[in-house]
């Protein structure tokens, strides 16, 4: 068996448990409860952070490429 082909059949075969493990949570109220508010924290917290993050830079990113000074990390030097 080649590589290429073992992690074709190791996705398809992780692809099938996800698959599976959604089936079972979608049938149990219980369990869809609990991932309905898994997904609302996430939302709410470690996604919201990554997204404001993510803009920040950006922001920082198009003042560094206006300005033409970029600090030694990579990041804009502040210009008073």
């Amino acid at each position: 068996m080649t590589e290429e082909r073992a992690r074709t059949v190791a996705n398809v075969m992780m692809a099938a448990a996800v698959l599976g493990a959604a089936v079972i949570v979608l049938r149990s109220p219980g369990l869809r409860r609990t991932a309905w508010q898994v997904a609302r924290y996430y939302a709410t917290g470690p996604l919201l952070v990554w997204g404001a993050t993510l803009v920040h830079d950006a922001w920082q990113e198009s003042a560094a490429r206006t300005s033409g000074s970029v600090a030694v990390s990579g990041h804009p030097v502040a210009r008073r």
